[in-house]
């Protein structure tokens, strides 16, 4: 395979920055969880604050391969600078529909055992669409 199309192989992940709601913890720490254990050389991770304020380098990247999307909130701050800044999205997941109970998310930095469960949650979900994107991209 050429490198190129090893370049092209990797999905980016770009997360909710909102540090003001536990929703955002929970997104951020899905994300480093499958950018560092479950997707280390399938994905990468794309900063959504620079990438907001003009780094062409992360919009670049989006416009050239997927990307998934994590929002913490129906605000989908995520999804939409990506998709203005750099086109659509592969796929946009939203924390808040692993939410069963608004009882379970109460923790901004140290998340109980309920705001963990849902992180693993989706953790889980974003490595499923990697390979399914990884997958439908090799075909």
């Amino acid at each position: 395979m050429e490198e190129n199309e090893k370049k092209l192989s990797k999905v980016g992940i770009v997360s909710c920055s909102g540090e003001d709601f536990p929703e955002g913890t929970i997104s951020r720490l899905a994300t480093l969880e499958a950018l560092h254990h479950k997707k280390p050389f399938d994905t990468t991770t794309i900063c959504l604050p620079l990438f907001i304020a003009g780094g062409e380098g992360d919009r670049m990247f989006a416009k050239n391969h997927p990307v998934i999307t994590v929002d913490g909130c129906e605000k989908l701050c995520a999804k939409r600078a990506t998709e203005k800044y750099s086109g659509k999205v592969a796929c946009s997941i939203n924390v808040r529909d692993f939410i069963k109970d608004s009882d379970e998310i109460k923790n901004k930095s140290n998340l109980n055992e309920d705001e963990k469960r849902i992180a693993s949650e989706v953790t889980d979900a974003i490595s499923l669409k990697v390979d399914d994107i990884l997958k439908k991209n090799n075909k």
